[in-house]
């Protein structure tokens, strides 16, 4: 199901513009011309974004913001600023807003972050899940019953009630920045920002500006004064994720802050106050970073106040169950589907894999199945070639795993292995039905034919 955002916004060109664009992304957009015709559309259909335009004819934006939070508190809203109103967008953040964009945006800059807001309402809706289920689940934040993920809970409890800088280890995919959402929203910060940004995403001529803002004519373009995420997050928590790729003269910096409070802005001459949390994550080996020179020894030892270790998913199996059931719950909803789990040999080959992608392939994996799933359970050959052992065909096909030990039926396995072939043949040559058809060596008809039969059309 397409997520939906609502553009509230008294510009005729800006609202066609934006249901243009965004409906090329394939949301689902709804226009309001006015605060009063958002309101009504908000309490007449479920919303997952707002983009708010804080000039409005009828009522400020600002206003319309604080109904928006106290009637719909999980609706994501981006703030359309005018140029240099950047006092109101901070309010607007200090109320709950997700984001603030200059008007004209940036077109990408514009998807990054709806796409961005998005991502952070599904994983609260994903904890907002977990906190209603009993039982195996436990401690609400999290899906596990594994005997460290209970301890983690437990340090998380504790950490979330302090202001001590938490650095949190673990391959890429172990939901380092769900616990670090987790330790914010326990905190007595949790009604203050708290701001992401991904260290290893953003080039280093640019982390700097971003991070501590710049004043007018710093540089080549710096048109006027912007506040960074350091003052953007005052009195909240800031997310420094993959914080081992920062560059050593941006780390000196974030040191700097982590032992006075303040900060100062780039091309700026005085010190600004900040009372920001720090919680970094790293899927790096910090200490090795270290010795080899690439991360300063006193940011490393002022991070690792707490240390918060994440397992990997392989050292974790017995949550594997809990996890597939919680995301099989999840594309339900997502896809009006009613896939009940997965089947008993798919379960025992999802267990047998080592899972390099953590549990975030896990969730791909499952989303995976539920779209190419018409039945009950999620079987086998929907399971990504990777995932299965076997014969290697000549064509570097997997065939499906069969465990002869429990019994098999031969036609049900013939069919799975005749319907992988066939989806790989298609995804190889992107649906060219002619080219598929010669790779597999039979007709068009006779590829048509097993296509339909198998759903594939």
């Amino acid at each position: 199901m397409a997520a939906t955002v609502l553009v509230i916004d008294d510009d005729k060109m800006i609202r066609s513009f934006l249901e243009t664009l965004l409906g090329e992304d394939g949301y689902e957009v709804l226009l309001a011309a006015t605060g009063a015709e958002g309101e009504a559309t908000l309490r007449a259909k479920p919303v997952d974004i707002v983009l708010l335009d804080l000039m409005l004819p009828d009522e400020d934006g600002i206003s319309v913001l604080r109904k928006i939070k106290q009637e719909e508190p999980n609706v994501q809203v981006i703030v359309l600023t005018a140029f240099g109103a950047v006092e109101s967008a901070v309010e607007a953040m200090r109320l709950g807003a997700y984001d603030y964009i200059d008007k004209p945006s940036d077109v990408s800059k514009l998807k990054l972050v709806i796409k961005r807001a998005l991502d952070e309402l599904t994983m609260r809706r994903e904890i907002e899940r977990l906190r209603q289920q009993s039982g195996a689940y436990g401690h609400g934040w999290i899906v596990g019953e594994s005997k460290e993920m209970r301890r983690i809970a437990q340090l998380v409890a504790k950490v979330a009630q302090g202001n001590a800088t938490v650095l949190i280890q673990g391959e890429s995919g172990t939901g380092k920045e769900i616990i670090a959402r987790a330790i914010h929203h326990q905190s007595q910060r949790a009604d203050k920002p708290f701001t992401v940004i991904n260290c290893a995403a953003i080039p280093a001529d640019l982390l700097e500006s971003e991070l501590f803002g710049f004043e007018a004519g710093a540089f080549t373009g710096a048109q006027r004064r912007k506040k960074g995420l350091l003052e953007v997050a005052d009195r909240g928590t800031l997310f420094l994720d993959e914080i081992g790729e920062m560059k050593p003269e941006t780390q000196a910096k974030i040191l700097r802050v982590l032992e006075t409070r303040t900060l100062r802005r780039v091309g700026g001459t005085s010190d600004i106050k900040v009372d920001v949390r720090f919680i970094a994550a790293t899927n790096r080996d910090l200490r090795t970073a270290v010795r080899e020179g690439a991360f300063r020894e006193d940011l490393y030892y002022r991070l690792q106040v707490m240390v918060i270790d994440l397992p990997p998913l392989r050292e974790r199996m017995e949550d594997l169950e809990l996890f597939v059931s919680t995301f099989i719950d999840e594309f339900n909803q997502a896809m009006g589907k009613n896939v009940t789990g997965v089947s008993r040999e798919a379960l025992a080959q999802m267990k047998r894999y080592h899972w390099p992608g953590n549990i975030r392939e896990l969730r791909n994996v499952i989303e995976r199945g539920l779209v190419l799933c018409d039945g009950r359970e999620i079987q086998l050959g929907y399971l990504p070639a990777e995932l299965c052992d076997g014969a290697i065909t000549p064509g570097g096909l997997r065939a499906p795993y069969a465990d002869l030990s429990e019994g098999v039926s031969l036609e049900d396995m013939v069919s799975r292995l005749e319907r992988r072939l066939i989806e790989e043949a298609l995804s190889k040559t992107q649906g060219n039905q002619t080219e598929a058809a010669e790779l597999l060596a039979i007709s068009r008809d006779q590829l048509r034919y097993r296509m339909e039969k198998y759903g594939l059309s």
